[in-house]
């Protein structure tokens, strides 16, 4: 799996070379006409992705732990329709009723992305929970662990590769949907993206929509090398 993904990575560059030799003078034009903008809707871009992004994995994994526990078990079911409303809603229609509570720039945002990111943390992380073996606990209480412990020390450790791959799911859907943002004052790539709509300016268009894809691209490439070196080997199915 590492070296499928570095494959790819290696293939996505070497596409976007030819791209650029191909289509030198095109992509001269853009760069020359919109660079300012794009460094500076890029950064706006990013902000907006750390922190909704970084707000939903602090508060999505530990709740996704928390309804992994036998007490709550009733709860679950209730608050996993809840967290989905906001995977099912269109997103215009979310970032509308942020808008209608919260007004206009970045608050309302911040809270759609949110709202948006959270699902694939916690339905993840609950699930990478509930998938450690019945016989790793059993085995951690005879030996006398206390339940905390088993928690940090067993089954967290157990569950990181899935908790992982809700986190890269939850950030790619996260930079792909910032551009809406500018809809309702947010800011970010989507100011060139719209605007070029707009005003029917492909190049304006695609110097925020390249900068988009390639964000996204970098971003997940990110976090698959995070996922693979940071997962102990003995749990990580990419380093067995």
């Amino acid at each position: 799996m590492k070296w499928q993904s570095i494959r790819l990575f290696w293939i996505g560059l070497a596409l976007l070379l030819g791209l650029y030799v191909v289509q030198h003078e095109k992509i001269a034009s853009i760069l020359d006409l919109y660079l300012e903008d794009i460094l500076y809707l890029s950064w706006e871009h990013m902000g907006l992705v750390v922190i909704s992004g970084g707000l939903a994995i602090l508060i999505g994994v530990p709740l996704g732990m928390l309804l992994s526990r036998s007490f709550m078990d009733k709860f679950t079911a209730p608050v996993m329709q809840v967290l989905n409303v906001g995977a099912t809603m269109p997103t215009l229609a979310i970032l509308a009723l942020s808008m209608s509570f919260l007004g206009i720039g970045k608050v309302p945002s911040l809270f759609a992305l949110w709202l948006m990111t959270l699902l694939p943390i916690v339905r993840n992380t609950y699930a990478g929970m509930k998938a450690v073996s019945t016989h790793l606990i059993e085995a951690a209480t005879g030996m006398g662990m206390r339940p905390l412990y088993i928690l940090l020390r067993v089954e967290l450790p157990n569950s990181l590769f899935v908790i992982f791959a809700g986190i890269r799911t939850a950030i790619a859907i996260n930079i792909g949907t910032v551009p809406l943002a500018f809809l309702i004052g947010g800011g970010g790539l989507g100011e060139l993206i719209f605007t070029g709509i707009d005003l029917n300016e492909i190049d304006m268009m695609l110097s925020g929509a390249i900068p988009v894809a390639l964000l996204a691209v970098m971003v997940d490439f990110m976090f698959g090398q995070i996922q693979y070196w940071f997962i102990p080997r003995g749990v990580n199915p990419q380093r067995s």
